[in-house]
């Protein structure tokens, strides 16, 4: 199996990035401008990572479900292809 794209390893920390900008700001500064300027930056690297993740599945749906989930998905979906390229086997079968 072929190691997670170029697209979703680097979607992925943006999203996870630009959702930790965004919480720290909501959390401390209040700036309208960074909201702005980081809240579309974020949207399109969710969608991204998603659409990666989705793109790369192939029979395991669970990588694009994990891709779902806001801030963390690209990062936890991009774990999960790693683990099954490094192995050869999806990530959640057993070897008997």
């Amino acid at each position: 199996m072929q190691p997670p794209s170029r697209l979703l390893r680097l979607g992925a920390p943006v999203e996870l990035l630009s959702l930790s900008v965004l919480l720290a700001n909501v959390t401390f500064l209040h700036q309208e401008a960074v909201a702005s300027a980081i809240g579309p930056l974020h949207g399109c690297a969710y969608l991204i990572a998603l659409i990666a993740a989705a793109r790369e599945a192939g029979p395991d749906r669970t990588v694009t479900l994990l891709a779902v989930i806001p801030g963390i998905g690209g990062t936890l979906a991009l774990r999960r292809l790693t683990a099954t390229a490094r192995t050869g086997a999806p990530a959640g079968s057993r070897a008997t």
